[in-house]
């Protein structure tokens, strides 16, 4: 397929997902249908949540929030990955590459922060249980994933409009399936090494400092776990923080290799492949990680789907 002739002088050029591979009708046909059952098994994870009143609580919020974090986040990136695709039309406006950037980075921002909120509502729960209602309580929960959303936001905004401003000399190809800062940093004919430094600095912040904490407070919560007398109760904890666990090493250990690493030290095979695997294949996995372990949420699965068989 071949790019599209109509194009301004400030449009970019996706190159797309693996341009050199031979099976590229294949691979797309793939990612598009992971897309599908991530956005269906999401929505459908986030109707569960939202129509029984049993999981309005903290940790069912969060994860409903994670749910539309992962919804949104691959909504995002990958229809206009397979439009170009399949029209042969490759090119992205000045306006649709930052749009589409800020939107990333901001569902990226967000999502560590509420999975940093997940661990200490299980921190919480487990380690101080008495003082759980007041600590995490809904309205508190729903005030600190507004402030999650808010931090991403306007921490995206920057990292959005400042690296656009960089001067583009040459080629506007970008060796990526969509607009992310790292990439655009490689077309900008300027010096940029101080504005690289400011992104490793941002990521220690959002990835490493939620990281840290996620890592401290599930330490604390297996010290508690190992100490417990109920065998049954210990069985439930555990399964639902390897469910988390899980999930939290699937995001930030492709994420803090990308953002932490200057971007001339990995190839655009490399960030794409993990781009595949953090931001598609992820969050098709997520719903299936949280579900198939929880007894809550097939609960609610079964009550919704007695009710679609009486209707």
């Amino acid at each position: 397929m071949v790019p599209g002739n109509e194009s301004s002088a400030t449009d970019f050029i996706l190159v797309g997902l693996f341009p050199k591979f031979r099976h590229s009708v294949i691979l797309n046909s793939v990612i598009i249908f992971v897309y599908i059952l991530a956005f269906l098994g999401n929505t459908l994870l986030i109707v569960l949540i939202w129509g029984d009143s049993r999981l309005y609580t903290p940790m069912y919020i969060l994860l409903s929030q994670l749910s539309l974090i992962d919804l949104t986040l691959t909504s995002t990136i990958v229809p206009k990955m397979a439009f170009n695709f399949f029209t042969g039309k490759r090119t992205i406006s000045w306006i649709g590459c930052g749009t589409q950037s800020f939107f990333f980075l901001m569902l990226g921002m967000s999502e560590c922060l509420i999975l940093t909120l997940m661990a200490y509502d299980r921190y919480v729960a487990v380690c101080n249980p008495l003082r759980y209602p007041t600590l995490m309580n809904v309205r508190i929960c729903l005030q600190m994933v507004a402030g999650c959303w808010a931090g991403g936001s306007s921490s995206s905004l920057i990292h959005t409009i400042y690296p656009m401003h960089f001067p583009i000399c040459g080629s506007r190809e970008i060796h990526h399936f969509f607009c992310e800062v790292p990439v655009l940093i490689n077309l900008s004919c300027e010096d940029t090494s101080l504005y690289q430094s400011v992104v490793v600095v941002t990521s220690i912040v959002l990835l490493v400092v939620p990281f840290s904490l996620i890592t401290a407070s599930y330490t604390l919560i297996f010290l508690t776990v190992f100490r417990m007398n109920s065998v049954k109760g210990r069985r439930k904890v555990l399964a639902t923080c390897s469910s988390h666990l899980t999930v939290v090493s699937l995001f930030f250990g492709p994420n803090i290799f990308i953002y932490m690493t200057f971007t001339s030290s990995h190839s655009p095979e490399q960030d794409q492949a993990l781009s595949v695997f953090s931001n598609i294949l992820t969050p098709m996995l997520n719903p299936l990680i949280y579900s198939l372990r929880n007894k809550e949420v097939i609960a609610a699965l079964r009550k919704l789907s007695g009710r679609c068989v009486v209707f």
